[in-house]
């Protein structure tokens, strides 16, 4: 199955992991999805997939790609975004962890 970085390795590609509080998986999971559809709709956006843990519903990840860090940088900044950091504390166990990759292989 093709990824977005098979055509294009010059994608910034971030993996953002979160694990929510007991008991806060669902309500994350709501929050989370309400992330999706304005971003899909961002100048840059290539790809802003969710993901539960196969074997721990607790862990949550967004696989992304962005056509630049710019791009990304203004994503962090919309509306959307900057609500969900105004509640992320009430719903993560830990901190919410963004790695930003590139794709070499």
């Amino acid at each position: 199955m093709p990824t977005p970085t098979d055509d294009d390795r010059t994608l910034l590609t971030v993996i953002a992991r979160m694990r929510a509080k007991p008991g806060k998986e669902e309500e994350l999971k709501a929050e989370l999805e309400k992330l999706i559809e304005p971003t899909t709709k961002e100048d840059g956006y290539v790809n802003y997939d969710l993901h539960q843990g196969w074997d721990d519903p607790a862990v949550f990840f967004f696989y992304e790609n962005w056509e630049s860090e710019a791009k990304l940088d203004a994503h962090l900044q919309t509306p959307h975004l900057t609500r969900f950091v105004g509640i992320m504390g009430d719903l993560l166990d830990g901190e919410l962890v963004i790695q930003k990759l590139r794709r070499v292989a």
